[in-house]
């Protein structure tokens, strides 16, 4: 039994938020398919403070995106098992699940649109009835960094 509305992470590392996601979405953008090796990944957005992890000093960071390293996101590892757990926003606005990669149960809910869709990547339109943008939903505003 989870402790927490959304749990995820690993034997060494909770991650957990009792609030609800500001954004979650299915993306196709080409970082996450680079880290994920899959096609679409399900993003969920927290606000900064909203996800937290239970022993931040147990985990080490690594840049999300290989071809831009001083970039805002960085993929947190649990040190003891190397246990994907969280992406964290060094600006502070976000932290990121990936709720099928960091073990959430309970998981945030499903993804209510798709994110990151480019007709250039050859595979065809999602049709699944969910909204599909070029890029985050337009009504989408980021939170205030810290």
């Amino acid at each position: 039994m989870a402790d927490h509305k959304y749990q995820g992470g690993c034997a060494h590392v909770t991650v957990y938020a009792d609030a609800e996601p500001i954004d979650n979405h299915e993306c196709h953008c080409n970082v996450c398919k680079s880290v994920t090796n899959q096609q679409t990944t399900h993003v969920v957005f927290f606000n900064h403070a909203e996800l937290k992890a239970s022993d931040e000093s147990n985990m080490k960071r690594v840049p999300f995106n290989a071809a831009n390293p001083d970039g805002p996101l960085e993929i947190c590892l649990c040190k003891d098992c190397d246990a994907v757990l969280m992406l964290d926003d060094r600006q502070k606005r976000i932290r990121v699940a990936v709720p099928n990669i960091m073990g959430y149960n309970p998981a945030p809910p499903a993804a209510s649109y798709h994110a990151f869709w480019d007709p250039s990547k050859g595979y065809p339109k999602p049709d699944d009835g969910r909204p599909v943008y070029d890029g985050l939903r337009p009504d989408f505003v980021w939170p205030p960094g810290a």
